[in-house]
């Protein structure tokens, strides 16, 4: 049973461990909801809920790299708003830069989807859903994304600007 659990966490660190990378992140906001995805392997408790987002792949734009990720994770079709904010992910021995760019749905249909990087028994992303602000801010802090400290209200998320450190 330990080592399945482990799988996901295994993955995460042999997958994206000790190296800079790179992420693209979209805010997909339904009347006053936020689209967010449940991630296990990423944290101290295995719980890590933050807006959809991937890796880009060399050669492949950020705005295209959004697209698909949003597809793959989500099953929403997007188009890419405007460019909101940087946030620098340090939680060793991940380290991302994260690329936030605001998101409107133009078609799909919302599920959860899979992350194609990882094996089936390692998929990590266990639920995807819109959620209210008070919802997202119930979870204790280092389960969500950190945007959300700097954030009283989901017009606040829209608002941020620049690098969060």
């Amino acid at each position: 049973m330990t080592q399945i659990a482990d799988k996901p966490r295994e993955e995460v660190l042999k997958l994206y461990g000790n190296r800079l990378r790179l992420r693209i992140c979209g805010l997909y906001r339904e009347g006053e909801q936020l689209l967010m995805v449940r991630h296990r392997g990423i944290g101290p408790t295995n719980t890590f809920w933050c807006p959809p987002g991937g890796g880009a792949q060399f050669g492949e734009a950020a705005p295209a790299a959004l697209i698909r990720e949003f597809m793959e994770e989500t099953g929403l079709e997007v188009e890419i708003g405007d460019m909101l904010f940087v946030n620098e992910f340090m939680q060793p021995p991940l380290h991302a830069l994260e690329l936030f760019f605001a998101v409107n749905a133009t078609g799909g249909v919302l599920q959860q989807g899979i992350d194609p990087e990882m094996s089936i028994d390692g998929q990590i992303i266990e639920d995807v859903r819109l959620m209210s602000f008070a919802e997202i801010k119930s979870y204790p802090p280092e389960e969500v994304h950190a945007l959300f400290r700097y954030c009283n209200s989901l017009d606040d998320v829209f608002q941020l600007r620049g690098y969060l450190p």
